[in-house]
């Protein structure tokens, strides 16, 4: 069973009010077991946090229900041991549901320690994940005002949208502009494209030509890009304040060394670092750290039989920003990352092996801030590794044909094994 917690309390949440069961007792007794209700406003939460110290509890469990969890936990911090439960792994039997009992049920688990208990950072880790997630949300919400004028000029037959490759860069906003104004002839509008875009005038001629814009669907994509520019410039704010405070001394230093990880930016850098926090100190293992990510294979085994091993579900933020990452390092030309993903696309796909990738980008990323080191990976090592392996493989095919090699390290050979004739 564990040890027993003498002292612990039990508190399932609501958003008006709250349950708390205090349970007391040695681990050689029954405990007892008292249940209050209180307010979830500052003074009622107050009136728990005296209760709880009058009682002498030294450890709290609560559910991670929503946000409700955060006012309780902001007033008990640091005058007990808080645990914050997943609910999915704290559930009570059914038929056997109410709030009374959830709280009792909670606090019996808590004495049996029978409670993982969830990562929960430092206030300025806390703040700086508060920044980082409301990008993510402007940045989908951006998304999705594009979506949205694309499917408006798709309504009125203007397809300029399957001839370029972004509406929205220099060649496609102006061209979307012209359009607005509803004065320019389809040439006049597809000669306004500029670099590249500019062998598809024929293409884009015959994507406007013909199309059935009005001033209600003007209307909609002027209140649109009007939208867009305000997210944009309020993603700016948030870029500069975060970049503002990776410049404290508690992210100074991880940040700088973040940074010298292929496909890993100043934003990218930062997200990581308010999912999982400077120091790694929540995490014992990169195993540990790699299934709370939702990066790592699951366990799915019943009767000898193995159910596939697809990833956990974990931190959708961190599992995001390092799949973005680890994209990102394909495409550096003698990355250890592009090579892995080269060797694994072609036989498990490139969604398995962008994973794969970034779980290895993690892995690295661990130990690199465990122990304070820049990354060291070698840009020529996938090129020596493959020297390596066609040497070995000729020395192989070699000795099946019967004759005797000789091995000889020359001086401006780099690969151990050379064959001298």
């Amino acid at each position: 069973m564990g040890k027993i917690i003498e002292r612990c309390a039990g508190i399932d949440i609501g958003k008006r009010f709250l349950l708390c069961c205090v349970m007391t007792g040695a681990a050689h007794e029954e405990p007892r077991s008292e249940t209050r209700r209180f307010d979830t406003t500052v003074p009622g939460l107050e009136r728990l946090r005296n209760w709880l110290n009058d009682e002498q509890v030294t450890d709290v469990v609560m559910e991670s229900t929503g946000s409700y969890w955060i006012p309780v936990f902001n007033l008990l911090e640091g005058h007990v041991t808080i645990v914050l439960a997943n609910p999915e792994e704290v559930k009570n039997r059914k038929g056997h549901k109410t709030d009374r009992k959830d709280a009792e049920h909670l606090a019996d688990l808590l004495r049996h320690n029978h409670v993982r208990s969830s990562y929960i950072p430092a206030e300025p880790v806390r703040q700086l994940r508060d920044l980082t997630r409301r990008r993510v949300q402007l940045t989908q919400d951006a998304t999705r005002e594009r979506n949205r004028i694309q499917k408006l000029l798709e309504q009125v037959n203007v397809k300029i949208g399957s001839v370029l490759t972004d509406v929205f860069g220099v060649s496609g906003l102006q061209m979307l502009l012209a359009l607005l104004e509803g004065r320019a002839a389809p040439a006049e509008i597809a000669g306004l494209a500029r670099g590249s875009a500019k062998r598809k005038v024929p293409q884009l001629i015959e994507a406007i030509e013909g199309n059935r814009m009005c001033d209600q669907v003007r209307f909609l994509i002027r209140g649109c890009l009007r939208h867009l520019a305000c997210l944009e410039e309020e993603t700016e704010e948030l870029d500069a304040e975060i970049l503002r405070r990776m410049q404290f001394s508690t992210f100074q230093k991880p940040f700088t060394l973040l940074q010298t990880i292929p496909g890993v930016g100043q934003l990218s850098a930062a997200t990581i670092l308010a999912e999982t926090g400077p120091d790694l100190d929540s995490f014992p293992t990169v195993e540990q750290m790699a299934s709370w990510a939702g990066l790592c294979p699951g366990n799915r085994e019943s009767a000898g039989i193995q159910k596939g091993p697809q990833t956990t579900h974990g931190n959708p933020y961190l599992c995001t920003a390092l799949v973005q990452c680890a994209w990102a390092a394909t495409r550096k030309r003698d990355s250890i990352f592009r090579s892995r993903f080269q060797r694994l696309a072609p036989r498990r796909g490139e969604k398995r092996a962008i994973i794969a990738v970034a779980h290895h980008m993690l892995i690295i990323l661990y130990c690199m801030l465990k122990q304070g080191v820049p990354f060291r990976g070698a840009e020529n090592a996938p090129k020596q590794r493959r020297r390596e392996r066609r040497a070995h493989h000729h020395l192989r095919c070699l000795r099946r044909l019967g004759l005797s090699v000789e091995i000889r390290l020359t001086p401006e050979s780099t690969t151990p094994d050379t064959i001298s004739r």
